[in-house]
């Protein structure tokens, strides 16, 4: 196996540090890293030199690699004088930080400082990345030399050669090996499985991480269950948050915290415990023949009770292999004998071959991290119980859902499916959605454009597609045949990239109608990547048109038409592919720009209770339930429990968490994909949309495990419904307590959205591209994630008109003032003296703090404070969940939850459209008196000093000059605590009109005099 090694290019320095005396600098770049020191060439007089050279170190210990910082130096070489350099500035990459080849992009480094003392400016641009190519050759180490020896760079075809090279590494044979998220803690644990079997695998896996949970002491409570509600919501008992107390793998859950029980705790300690009986047929041999033509037919029937579990058969083979793993419940197993049938099919009759019979008291128990059981030939025996032709290796043993076989096992579940193909959709798996990149392409002019009439000018734009998304720069017309647009258009592309880039020229010879004029085809894969907002080079591109010869024949002919580009594929930014309010990553698409993860969550999906029926079967109500949790670009799949409206999935997932900022949703859906006995489908089409549950993570505590039954809340056309309860067990480690507390400090989203934004409409749109592209991409995976499953997690509806999202926004806006309102009506009271020892008391503060206005912000901060201590004893114990106080879905109009669940574009008849038409505009018309309102006020601000009314701002001028020499000589403690008294004034000395100043403002001009 090829040894890694650490590959770093140094491409370019920026705005360095003039250090020769005549405002210049002739600069080299020293590397060190491991041990290993090299050195590129120096660049004279120039304080952005270029260098564009490769080096390659060893990487003697890979294990110890996290531990390890690739160091640049910047010097300044001085020819002159023997041995002189001076130093401009260093960059320090931690070893966490290396990417494999294909991730790697070039990242422009800020250059630090040496010591306190230093002056250094200026910026770095590295590409450093890991390959393990045999082809590659580590760099020659820099020998005791002079340091102005200016080592020539490699031969550009050398340089051509190793990239070429290293984009065929093994780094990336597979599909599966290009969609994993590989980092560098993959080579530290590679590297202590080499040392423990002496060998070092090619393919990069995770590095565990040891995260810090409180310690959590027993107490001795009795399980109950609590009822948990909010007194703001008032919403019915049975929409509220359950918490329970189960028994979980590490013991009971009490509070919050768990008491350990007896048997010592497993990986899987947020779930019950849930024994089966598993059965691995593996092969056989040696099988007779059955039929008259001498020819068997083989497969083999698993039974346990009314339970029977088959595997495919196999045309004419005497020697099958299946390799099947059954698993059966050990809570619905009523047989205390387990059967094995080997059968041969036949078209009227299966014919019985052989059987082989355990005794369930005897079969072994396998407790994970065992190995898994070896599997063993047993001698086949006839009814009678005399020994027949052939054997049949199995393995039979008792686990857990921990065990490694669960996932594929054929569950006792799926006895009632006629098809055995649909059991693939009953799987629980795991997802990881594609990284998705926002592809700007930058068309910034044409030219020679050439059209088949010459007699007018061309009125020419340019059509951007990339898969199913469309773009178009705006139609320019072209006197000179050379249209210049310079027009940005953001496309959403995944990886592994398939789609490619494809442009048109056209031309608008008449309305609605476009001639092409050429195109070019320019595959993703030959696009760079960039992780800033570095300017990106322009190409040119030769338009190909197509001429069609004859019938049969469609020639391509190349013409002088060019179109002028600038591509690449935006890595700074975070692509949204859910709504920014409950989004569940937040991290940039280049790997480089990744910290380190703060957390670990955990979820533990127990099962639901009380699951409404969503379909019919053999007459009855029937439900096919599984789950789903999406939480960045993992995706889980419990598996589907067919059959009961309580199931009990016991499954626990995992997810690094890298900002407490960021949401859990989990989904509950019924298995639409499912058929009969009798052979027909129960639903056909899209699977039934249950209910979800989201859960913000910085609402939770670090180390307490959370145990809440969480009610299905679904709106439907006919109101809210209660669709049953899901229970979860939740847990959010910290590896840091420091670095999460620094999260607060640092921006939401990453730097591009700042530096470069993107406009909010466009990036909804974007949204939705990305969506799409998600789920087309979990589609394809199998078992598949059907479309409207992934729509349904991600809201992807949510941005269209609702009346009850619009009163339910406006209700939260007025919870959210209420505070300020409270405060206007106590002053209000305080203002007429309907307490007068209250009063009395708030002039003797507001002269304390006239006096001493140094109080005024000690006492803002220290009330506020108070105020957050005294409600540290009323915080909330449990999770946000849904609320239909809160959705405004309790008292919502028929009408109006009609309007909302009607589809875009409208599919209601025309009288009811015009209905909610008028309703719409009545609505908006008060809105729009509203902000009419707002702009007259500002308006007349502003005529206070435009001399639109020369009478008004005459007499404000003068008032201005007047209150100038009065505030100069008159000390401003004293202006205050007048106008304060002024205020506060007893009703005795106050009128029903309103003020002077109040009557002087309305009487100011606006501009609603000039509105038509």
């Amino acid at each position: 196996m090829a040894a890694y090694k650490l590959g770093v290019e140094v491409v370019s320095a920026h705005d360095l540090m003039p250090k020769d005396g005549q405002g210049s600098a002739s600069a080299c770049v020293e590397l060190t890293f491991d041990g290993q020191r090299f050195r590129t060439a120096v660049k004279e007089k120039d304080l952005n030199p270029v260098w564009n050279e490769r080096f390659y170190f060893n990487i003697s210990d890979p294990s110890n690699l996290p531990e390890l910082a690739l160091e640049a130096y910047v010097y300044n070489v001085n020819k002159t004088m023997e041995s002189s350099r001076s130093f401009l500035g260093k960059v320090r990459i931690a070893g966490t930080s290396f990417v494999p080849f294909p991730d790697s992009v070039v990242m422009h480094y800020p250059l630090e400082k040496r010591g306190m003392f230093s002056r250094v400016k200026g910026e770095l641009g590295l590409k450093v990345y890991i390959t393990n190519d045999p082809a590659i050759k580590a760099s020659n180490p820099l020998p005791a030399m002079d340091p102005v020896s200016n080592n020539p760079p490699p031969a550009p075809s050398a340089a051509e050669q190793i990239a070429a090279d290293i984009t065929g590494t093994n780094l990336h044979q597979s599909q599966e090996h290009r969609s994993e998220a590989r980092t560098l803690h993959t080579i530290a644990k590679e590297a202590q499985h080499h040392h423990n079997h002496g060998h070092l695998p090619a393919s990069f896996g995770e590095q565990p991480s040891k995260y810090s949970v409180d310690q959590m002491k027993p107490e001795p409570q009795p399980p109950r269950i609590v009822r948990m509600y909010s007194a703001a919501s008032q919403q019915p008992m049975d929409y509220a948050l359950k918490e329970t107390s189960p028994f979980l793998g590490g013991g009971q859950v009490v509070g919050g915290r768990v008491i350990r029980g007896e048997k010592h705790a497993s990986t899987y300690d947020l779930v019950e415990r849930m024994q089966y009986l598993f059965v691995r047929v593996v092969r056989a041999r040696d099988l007779p023949d059955m039929d008259v033509t001498g020819s068997l037919d083989p497969f083999v029937e698993v039974r346990v009770g009314n339970y029977r579990g088959i595997t495919k058969h196999f045309e004419k083979q005497r020697n099958p292999e299946w390799n099947a793993v059954f698993a059966f419940s050990r809570d619905r197993m009523q047989a205390s004998v387990l059967e094995v049938v080997v059968k041969d099919k036949d078209l009227l009759k299966d014919d019985f071959v052989g059987l082989v019979r355990f005794d369930l008291n005897d079969v072994p128990i396998r407790v994970p991290p065992d190995s898994p059981l070896a599997p063993e030939w047993y001698r086949l025996f006839g009814k009678n119980g005399d020994k027949s032709m052939g054997e049949l290796m199995l393995a039979v043993w008792v686990g857990t859902q921990a065990d490694e076989a669960f996932p594929d096992a054929w569950h006792s579940d799926a006895a009632t499916l006629e098809d055995p193909s649909a059991v693939t959709h009953m799987k629980s798996k795991v997802y990881h959605a594609p990284r998705l990149w926002y592809l700007r392409v930058n068309i910034v002019e044409a030219q020679d454009v050439a059209i088949f009439d010459k007699t007018r000018y061309p009125d020419v734009f340019v059509r951007a597609q990339v898969g199913h998304q469309l773009g178009r720069t705006k139609p320019m017309q072209a006197r000179n045949f050379n249209p210049f647009w310079n027009e940005d258009l953001l496309f959403v592309a995944a990886e592994p990239f398939e789609d490619n880039l494809i442009l048109t020229l056209e031309d608008r010879v008449a309305p609605n109608k476009d001639e092409m004029l050429g195109r070019v085809i320019i595959p993703l894969t030959m696009i760079d990547r960039r992780a800033d907002d570095r300017i990106v080079h322009g190409k040119w591109f030769n338009l190909e048109k197509p001429v069609l010869v004859d019938v049969d024949q469609l020639k391509k002919e190349k013409f002088s038409t060019r179109l002028h580009l600038r591509l690449c594929l935006d890595g700074g930014y975070h692509v949204l592919d859910e709504s920014t309010n409950y989004s569940s990553d937040l991290r940039p698409t280049a790997k480089q720009l990744w910290k380190p993860s703060i957390g670990l969550l955990e979820l533990g999906i127990l099962g639901a209770q009380g699951i409404v029926p969503m379909k019919t079967r053999d007459g009855k109500g029937s439900s096919d339930t599984y789950c789903v949790a999406k939480y960045g670009s993992k995706w889980v799949r419990t598996r589907t429990i067919m059959n009961n409206p309580n199931p009990r999935f016991n499954e626990q997932y995992t997810w690094e968490v890298y900002d407490p900022s960021t949401v859990l949703t989990i989904g509950v859906f019924d298995n639409g994909q499912l058929g009969e006995k009798s052979g027909e489908k129960t639903s056909i089409g899209k699977d039934g949309k249950i209910g979800k549950v989201r859960i913000r993570l910085s609402t939770l505590e670090t180390g307490r495990v959370y145990t809440h039954s969480y009610p299905l809340l679904v709106l439907h056309s006919s109101g809210v419904k209660k669709m049953g309860e899901l229970h979860l067990a939740i847990r959010f480690s910290s590896t840091s307590l420091v670095n999460m507390l620094y999260l607060y400090s640092r921006p939401l989203l990453p730097k591009m959205h700042y530096v470069r934004p993107i406009p909010v409409l466009q990036v909804d749109m974007l949204r939705h591209q990305a969506v799409q592209i998600v789920a087309a991409r979990l589609s394809r995976m199998e078992p598949p994630l059907r479309k409207e499953v992934v729509e349904y997690m991600t809201d992807f509806d949510s941005h269209l008109w609702s009346m009850r999202k619009s009163k339910a926004n406006f209700f939260r806006l007025m919870t959210v003032f209420s505070g300020l309102f409270a405060v206007s009506k106590w002053f209000n009271g305080v203002c007429a003296w309907k307490n007068p020892i209250t009063t009395v008391l708030v002039h003797i503060l507001y002269i304390m703090l006239v006096c001493f206005p140094e109080l005024i912000l000690p006492t803002v901060f220290l009330y506020m404070f108070l105020i957050g201590i005294w409600n540290f004893r009323y915080r909330p114990r449990y999770p946000p969940h849904m609320n239909t106080k809160i959705s405004h879905a309790e008292a919502v109009h028929p009408d109006e939850l009609d309007e909302e669940f009607d589809t875009f574009p409208t599919s209601r008849n025309p009288e009811v459209v015009r209905m909610r038409y008028d309703r719409l505009r009545s609505v908006a018309g008060r809105i729009q008196t509203v902000v009419g309102d707002i702009a007259t006020q500002g308006e007349r601000v502003q005529a206070l000093l435009s001399w639109r009314d020369p009478r008004a701002t005459a007499v404000f001028v003068l008032f201005c000059l007047i209150a100038a020499v009065v505030l100069y000589v008159t000390p401003l403690q004293v202006l205050a605590a007048l106008g304060g008294f002024y205020v506060m004034r007893h009703p005795r000395f106050r009128h029903r009109l309103p003020s002077v100043p109040v009557n002087f403002f309305r009487r100011l001009p606006a501009r609603t005099d000039s509105m038509l």
